[in-house]
């Protein structure tokens, strides 16, 4: 009688592993296994620079992009060069295998934020906007904005990039450095200050600093651009008559950008944008001024207006005689108050 052997029965340790083994490919592969599905209108995720691996792999469970955490710190063993996630923001569809996701973090190119920078704000107003929009610290801008060694690869010859930040409309990478959007921004002032604009300036006897300085208080004086020839007219020939050009936006730059109204005391204010105290241009542009003031500067209106004043309406009287500006002056008034009774607020000048 011939004897019928045992079935074969692997051991329950190997049967275990195998298990394991294949729950573990299920995970990693799988489209869908791991993932969450998430439609078009899910919440980017942020990838902050020097955010390390493991970090990344908790904010993706707790956006409720994966069911676990495990599967990708797997895969991240498995796969090192897939760690190298660039910073970024990131809206991860659904249905994504472990080294999907991965592979999508690993290799998509970086979110772009359109921000504008308007005409005439300080380089600290363009932190802020650039803080509120891109992965960068406000704070942080403003250390590079006066970083010796970046100003001198950007040929700046001034004690901080302000002036050169050029206003516009822009495309800028969500997770952006401040250097990388600094040198942007002076790289659109570049492109703009042709070489034909240069032998402008220079022919007005303006080098790219003063130029700046000047248009600047232009472009903080007016936002009307019909009228920014007839400022810059004023200010040169206050310059060429040696007189002081007693421009309050100086005084509030001063100030540190204290945007309120400014009183007889502040115009003693010891420092060096004081143009009431100090004769000349102050050492440097007081915002950043946009094509249109630039281009007044070197085209100003053919003028002998020495003072103006605010009409209460918008835009600006001209003189060319103290008397005939102590006219425009009462004007001023007059319309200012008229419209302070008929709002029933406002405190005068």
């Amino acid at each position: 009688m011939t004897r019928r052997s045992a079935p074969f029965r692997p051991p329950v340790a190997r049967v275990i592993l195998s298990a394991l083994l294949l729950l573990m490919v299920l995970f990693i592969f799988l489209p869908g296994f791991n993932s969450v599905q998430r439609d078009t209108a899910s919440q980017p995720i942020g990838v902050h620079r020097g955010t390390g691996f493991r970090t990344i792999v908790d904010t993706l469970h707790q956006a409720g992009v994966i069911r676990f955490r495990w599967p990708l710190l797997v895969a991240g063993a498995l796969v090192p060069g897939l760690h190298n996630i660039k910073p970024g923001r990131y809206v991860i569809p659904g249905n994504l295998s472990t080294i999907g996701i991965l592979r999508f973090l690993h290799s998509r190119p970086q979110d772009e934020v359109r921000l504008m920078i308007p005409n005439g704000v300080e380089q600290t107003k363009i932190a802020s906007i650039l803080a509120s929009g891109l992965d960068i610290d406000s704070t942080a801008f403003m250390v590079a904005s006066r970083d010796p060694l970046l100003l001198r690869s950007l040929g700046i010859r001034a004690n901080s990039t302000e002036g050169y930040l050029f206003p516009g409309t822009y495309h800028f990478a969500w997770a952006s450095t401040p250097q990388e959007v600094i040198t942007f921004l002076a790289g659109h002032f570049r492109k703009f200050y042709s070489d034909s604009l240069k032998a402008e300036a220079s022919n007005a006897g303006f080098n790219e600093l003063r130029l700046l300085t000047l248009a600047s208080i232009v472009e903080a004086e007016t936002p009307i651009d019909a009228e920014k020839p007839l400022i810059a007219s004023v200010y040169l020939n206050r310059l060429k008559k040696n007189m002081r050009l007693q421009a309050d936006p100086t005084v509030q730059y001063a100030l540190a950008g204290d945007a309120r109204r400014l009183s007889y005391k502040d115009l003693d204010i010891d420092s060096p944008y004081n143009t009431y105290r100090h004769a000349g241009l102050p050492p440097g542009p007081i915002c950043n001024p946009g094509p249109a003031s630039i281009s007044a500067v070197l085209n100003p209106a053919s003028t002998g207006y020495l003072y103006f004043v605010a009409t209460g309406r918008g835009g600006h009287t001209f003189a060319s005689n103290l008397a005939d500006h102590a006219r425009n002056v009462r004007n001023y008034r007059v319309a200012r108050e008229k419209t302070q009774r008929n709002s029933g607020s406002g405190t005068p000048r």
